[in-house]
């Protein structure tokens, strides 16, 4: 038989799986579908959770979420990859070790640290191994504000203190770094991509949409990145491209009731609405 000519667009995600299906690994393959992409899964912890919080974490071992790794890349191969949960230095620095060994590209990092809920999903001694091991194998790293006060051990409370992070974190060897400023509580949304070689930042700013439906949104938004850059686009159409997406998934998230805490943004409102 003839084998097809046709490909797809592959995106890895490396990341915790998400029992309530919001965020995680669970959010990331359905964006990384919705936008047209194939999606394939590396899991580096289980977690019990809902709507309302994570009731326990169950790290995965350094070298079993390797093997996913290795079993994927070897046979499917990706596109992009995008990083999410970690938990712990060993496993930073596995993942880190089994991306440079496939030349992994279009690396999308999303330093996940604490769930929405307030619950810790990054052990604190790991934050050091985070920015040493993978900061320089991305293309682009997604910290909201939270994340990036604990990566640069400093408050960051109006855009000026943005700015000047967002430059921070681009030293740490990343090809560009999307700061997410939705923590300032503002009118409008603002998020910032600092493109380091370039010297350059772009603003991407929207209309605060009024909803509780906010769970997973970080993951969405870096999972869209990664398909973005697995399609062929560059990093800034990329980013627009995913933050319109997330903005459309939000306003048709807002209208649906699920869970008693915070519910999750509607993936696929393309193709349900």
């Amino acid at each position: 038989m003839e084998r097809p000519s046709r490909t797809y667009c592959r995106v890895l995600t490396i990341a915790g799986s998400d029992s309530g299906g919001g965020a995680g690994i669970q959010a990331d393959l359905k964006t990384i579908a919705a936008l047209g992409c194939y999606g394939a899964s590396a899991i580096t912890a289980l977690t019990a959770q809902n709507t309302t919080g994570v009731r326990a974490i169950h790290p995965v071992p350094p070298d079993f979420t390797t093997a996913q790794i290795d079993a994927v890349l070897e046979d499917i191969g990706a596109d992009a990859v995008k990083i999410g949960m970690l938990y712990s230095s060993e496993l930073i620095r596995a993942v880190a070790r089994a991306l440079r060994r496939w030349d992994a590209r279009n690396v999308v990092l999303d330093p996940v640290m604490v769930a929405q809920s307030g619950d810790r999903l990054l052990r604190t001694e790991a934050v050091a191994a985070l920015r040493e091991h993978l900061f320089p194998l991305a293309d682009v790293v997604t910290p909201n504000l939270p994340e990036a006060e604990v990566l640069l051990g400093r408050p960051i409370r109006d855009r000026e203190a943005m700015a000047e992070a967002a430059v921070a974190l681009g030293r740490l060897g990343s090809r560009a770094v999307l700061l997410k400023g939705g923590h300032l509580e503002e009118p409008e949304s603002a998020d910032l991509l600092y493109l380091p070689v370039q010297k350059r930042t772009v603003v991407y700013s929207s209309p605060r949409i009024p909803t509780a439906n906010t769970h997973g949104t970080g993951c969405t938004l870096s999972a869209a990145i990664a398909a973005g850059l697995a399609k062929g686009r560059d990093i800034e159409q990329a980013v627009g491209e995913a933050k319109s997406y997330l903005d459309r998934a939000l306003r048709a998230g807002a209208a649906y009731a699920l869970g008693r805490g915070r519910g999750p943004v509607h993936h696929f409102h393309r193709f349900w609405e």
